[in-house]
Order: C-alpha cells, then sequence, then structure tokens
C-alpha cells in the first residue's frame, strides 16, 4: 500500500475525494443600515455587514468561484416580537437583501433561512401558545407563517430557501405555496436532520437570538443528538413532500448522518459547518495548537468523503483563497 503513498504524484493519481470552490457556500450575517461592521467576538474574523459591505464580500465570493450565499439576519430588538410578524415584510431586511444581491450578481446563487428564530421576542424557532407554561411550539400554527414568509423571500428573488425550523410537514406546505403562486423554480434546500446541538452558541450570539432564548431550548422539535434512524425518517419525509436538496447540521460530530442519508437515498445533500467548529478551530489555531490551514482543509474534506455535494462553511472565503493558491 505504501508504494503509491510514496509521491505527490500518485498520492493525487488515487484520491478519491476532491475539495473545490464549488463545494462551498458562504453564511453571511446581514445588519440593518450603512456602513456597518460589527465583528462576532466568538467567531474571529467573521463580521455582521450592512448591505453595503455585503455586496463587496458577495463579488469576493463570485471571485474565487464560489456559487452561493445563505444569509442571516440581524433583526433589530425593537421588531422581534411573538409572533414574529416582521419575518413576512416584503420591505423588511432579508427581501432588500435578496433584491439587492440578484441585481448586482444575478448569477451568484442566494440562499436565505426560513425560520424565526430571528423575529421572535422568545428566541424560537416558532409560535408559542401564550397561555401554555411549557412553552411548547406550535406546529401547524407556525408552518403557516413559514409558508408565507418563504414566498416573501421567492418573490425578492431568493434562489434557494431553506427552511431550519424543523416543524414537521412544513417543506410540503412551503411547496404548495411556492408553487401556487408561481414560484416553481425556487429550490428548497431542506435542514432535514438538524439537531438540538451545542455547538450552535456562537451563531445565537451572531443573530442576536441567545439573549432572547435565555434558558429555553429546542429538544422539542430539533432531533436528538443520540440518534441517527430518525434522521432517515426525518429525510424520506421531506423528500416526499418536495425538498430539492437535504441538509444535515451540524457537520463533523455527524458525518456519519451525511453517509448513511447520501447511501440511503443518493440526493443532493448538504452539510453544514457550524460557528461551534469554526470557532474550536479558529482558538486552537491562534493559540499555536493547530495549523489553520491545513485543519480547515481537512475537515471539509472530511465532509466531502462523507458524501456531502457542499458545504455551509464559515471558512469558505479562505478556503476558496487557499484553493486557488494551491492550483
Amino acid at each position: 500500500m505504501r508504494r503509491m503513498r510514496r509521491d505527490d504524484f500518485s498520492r493525487r493519481l488515487m484520491r478519491e475525494s476532491r475539495l473545490t470552490a464549488d463545494d462551498l457556500i458562504y453564511p453571511v450575517f446581514v445588519l440593518e443600515g450603512r456602513g456597518r461592521r460589527e465583528p462576532v467576538s466568538s467567531m474571529p474574523g467573521i463580521e455582521r455587514q450592512s448591505l453595503d459591505h455585503l455586496l463587496h464580500t458577495a463579488e469576493h465570493a463570485l471571485e474565487l468561484g464560489i456559487p452561493a450565499v445563505a444569509l442571516f439576519p440581524v433583526v433589530d430588538v425593537a421588531r422581534k416580537t411573538p409572533g414574529a410578524e416582521e419575518a413576512l415584510n416584503p420591505d423588511g431586511l432579508v427581501p432588500r437583501v435578496v433584491a439587492a444581491l440578484k441585481k448586482e450578481f444575478p448569477e451568484l446563487g442566494v440562499i436565505t433561512d426560513v425560520a424565526l428564530d430571528p423575529y421572535t421576542s422568545h428566541g424560537q424557532d416558532g409560535l408559542i401558545d401564550p397561555d401554555d407554561p411549557r412553552a411548547y411550539v406550535l406546529n401547524d400554527e407556525t408552518v403557516e407563517v413559514l409558508a408565507r414568509q418563504a414566498l416573501v423571500h421567492a418573490q425578492a428573488g431568493a434562489d434557494i430557501v431553506a427552511p431550519s425550523d424543523m416543524m414537521d410537514g412544513r417543506v410540503g406546505r412551503i411547496r404548495t405555496e411556492l408553487d401556487a403562486a408561481g414560484r416553481i423554480h425556487t429550490r428548497i434546500l431542506a435542514y432535514s436532520a438538524k439537531y438540538a446541538s451545542s455547538f450552535y452558541g456562537p451563531f445565537r450570539d451572531a443573530v442576536g437570538s441567545a439573549g432572547n432564548l435565555g434558558k429555553g431550548n429546542k429538544y422539542s422539535y430539533q432531533m436528538d443528538p443520540a440518534n441517527s434512524d430518525e434522521a432517515l425518517r426525518e429525510v424520506a419525509l421531506d423528500l416526499a413532500e418536495g425538498a430539492d436538496m437535504i441538509m444535515v447540521k451540524p457537520g463533523m460530530p455527524y458525518l456519519d448522518i451525511v453517509r448513511r442519508v447520501k447511501d440511503e437515498f443518493g440526493v443532493p445533500t448538504y452539510v453544514y459547518q457550524v460557528s461551534g467548529e469554526y470557532a474550536m478551530l479558529k482558538a486552537a489555531a491562534r493559540h499555536g495548537w493547530l495549523n489553520e490551514e491545513a485543519c480547515v482543509i481537512e475537515s471539509l474534506l472530511a465532509c466531502k468523503r462523507a458524501g456531502a455535494d457542499g458545504i455551509l462553511s464559515y471558512f469558505a472565503l479562505t478556503a476558496a483563497t487557499w484553493l486557488k493558491a494551491s492550483v
């Protein structure tokens, strides 16, 4: 076996998985206003950006060959309500940003997050009955709002809507809403296997939902990290309802799920290298404990090896730069 490993040329000839900029999606945090850039303290190198800065970021992503960006809004506290009404505002932050991105860069794929947690005053991904002492997230009522939110994004020009809420039946309801409005080309990237993970902390800091959520949790709708078979059931349901692509989230700790999904269904499969994964690699690299470039590329390549067709990663710009330099 070692004969083929001896030289670079023979290692390259038998390499099974390859990572390119085509595999990367860059998640971005967008703010209201102009001239605003706010660093995310728990994610070194990542900023919340107003649209004018985001346009430069999007242009850079295109230059590096990155096919798409995924938008995550930072909603002003004053606009957060129990019913998440701002999520349906056609003149809201996300629709305006989508329209501007598609106008400036029509070839760039734009993915929007369909979920209510950035808009709710309680930080949950759905609606809550105010009289329920358990604050259980209502499923069907939430799904109706999600379908309308997805349509608002599609009408603004979003190429892909990505429901990340984990409500039952939301993919089918969104597909029906989109098709009825003539948005037959809008794709659905379903967060089908989204786990109630502890790796999301820095993301919640970035979008400002951590304080609203407080000591609450999302165990009643996101998946138990102990479960694997359940993920296959979730994926099967979302595909039957009309999902075009599916997501596994988080990334590295759940690559076994990616492999099982790809083997079982053979559909376009994506994985999210989440904020906690980014923060850990950054922290270790800053302390000199890891070689950042080598470990980041290895972690992304592992996602490809597991079966992912694409990877949402906060390292996307940096990784694409490294990959371009190595050609």
